[in-house]
């Protein structure tokens, strides 16, 4: 059996691992808010503290889980990692049955969640990168982008229809059943898998390696710049969902439906261009239509700031941010395959977990510091803030492609 293209069968294992937990997590979209909210009665401050502490908290835990991994086979991890996230969902339906679920917990599960969240996908670019040949980076890429904004666009509207009809603990125990489904697709795709090997053929974790990532990244001129852009692209963008939210739900009177509808419709933007990533290389290069759809995606976020009510309104969030996803869809599979192109797989791991630590601890510091600007200036201008400093982050997409660096003899079994 293969998966098209001849991508193979361990691929076509990894593949629908993620598609199951990408639409577990969608289905659950907003459930662990809604429980503080209407079973914890928590308050705005507590619901914030929900969303970004522990995402910050998770991302710390995760550091020494990066240069850990890299000594590691990456399929136990795999497996580890989604039976972790499993097992701590879990606990919130069994306390919530037994009357004993608290804020507390709720924090304290979103932080093992983030953790292993960043792991895993450090873990998964790595073992990515063993699985495949250099010229089929992309087409996998495409192929997780394109699953990623298709369960976007399938997962909330089920969750909230499942949440309106049995509640929010029931959408959880769906996101922790995706991540057991998917651990039973990754232990069915089989064979073994090199023992990595650390400095000077040993497995041993040393205080430097908690850094390494970051050297890595930092001293690759072509990878510094991407790195930056990553953190400041994303944290600025996520920081104004929240104030969107207020502006939409609050100000301007949209109903909850409507807000929905406003992000969910424009995913079939991302569909279409993960789609369009590949022949697009194909015909353009890789570095050009990585920098050309960087700089697309930083004009559109401007525009909600002239957001207003009514059906006028709504049609412009839609446009924004159809072509916002759209660009993303295109830009995000090229980045992630330039980046892996120019990690040593014996640094991929490690890498991998300090770009995803870094981009989360920045979303929840700008998240924190825009909540401040929009009270201090109100929603709209806060937003219109962010959307100005968006279009200077183009000047941080890499100037120049560099060679692929020379990989080390993988070490025996």
């Amino acid at each position: 059996m293969r998966s098209r293209r001849g991508l193979g069968h361990a691929f076509g294992w990894l593949w629908g691992a993620y598609g199951t937990s990408a639409l577990g997590t969608w289905l659950a979209f907003g459930a662990f808010p809604l429980i503080a909210v209407r079973v914890l009665h928590a308050g705005p401050v507590e619901v914030a503290a929900l969303s970004s502490a522990g995402a910050a908290v998770g991302a710390a835990v995760a550091v020494p889980l990066g240069p850990w991994v890299e000594f590691r086979r990456k399929r136990p991890v795999l497996i580890a990692m989604d039976l972790v996230r499993c097992a701590a969902l879990l606990t919130i339906p069994a306390a919530y049955t037994l009357g004993a679920l608290t804020f507390v917990q709720l924090l304290l599960v979103s932080v093992v969640v983030a953790a292993a969240d960043i792991t895993f996908r450090a873990a998964s670019g790595a073992y990515l990168k063993t699985l495949l040949s250099p010229g089929d980076l992309l087409l996998a890429n495409a192929r997780f982008e394109s699953t990623a904004w298709t369960t976007t666009i399938i997962g909330p509207p089920l969750g909230g229809a499942a949440i309106g009809l049995l509640g929010p603990v029931v959408t959880v125990v769906a996101d922790a059943v995706s991540y057991l489904l998917s651990a039973l697709g990754l232990r069915a795709i089989g064979g073994g898998e090199a023992r990595p090997g650390g400095p000077g053929g040993t497995a041993r974790l040393r205080p430097g390696d908690l850094v390494a990532g970051w050297r890595y990244i930092l001293a690759d001129p072509t990878l510094r710049p991407l790195f930056l852009n990553a953190a400041f692209f994303n944290g600025l963008l996520m920081a104004t969902e929240p104030l969107l939210a207020v502006l939409m739900l609050g100000r301007l009177g949209f109903a909850p439906w409507q807000y929905g509808l406003a992000f969910a419709a424009p995913s079939l933007g991302g569909l279409l261009g993960s789609r369009l990533a590949r022949p697009l290389v194909a015909r353009y290069g890789q570095h050009r239509v990585l920098t050309v759809s960087g700089r697309l995606r930083a004009l559109w976020p401007l525009g909600l700031a002239f957001l207003g009510p009514g059906t006028g309104g709504l049609l412009l969030v839609m446009g924004v941010e159809l072509g916002l996803i759209f660009c993303c869809g295109v830009f995000n599979p090229v980045s992630a395959t330039y980046r892996l192109e120019r990690t040593r797989a014996d640094r991929v791991t490690r890498v991998l977990s300090a770009w995803t630590v870094t981009t989360k601890a920045t979303t929840a510091l700008l998240t924190a510091v825009w909540g401040v600007l929009g009270a201090a200036l109100g929603p709209r201008t806060a937003i219109a803030l962010a959307g100005l400093l968006l279009l200077t982050t183009p000047l941080l997409l890499p100037r120049r492609t560099a060679g692929v660096p020379t990989e080390p003899e993988p070490s025996v079994a």
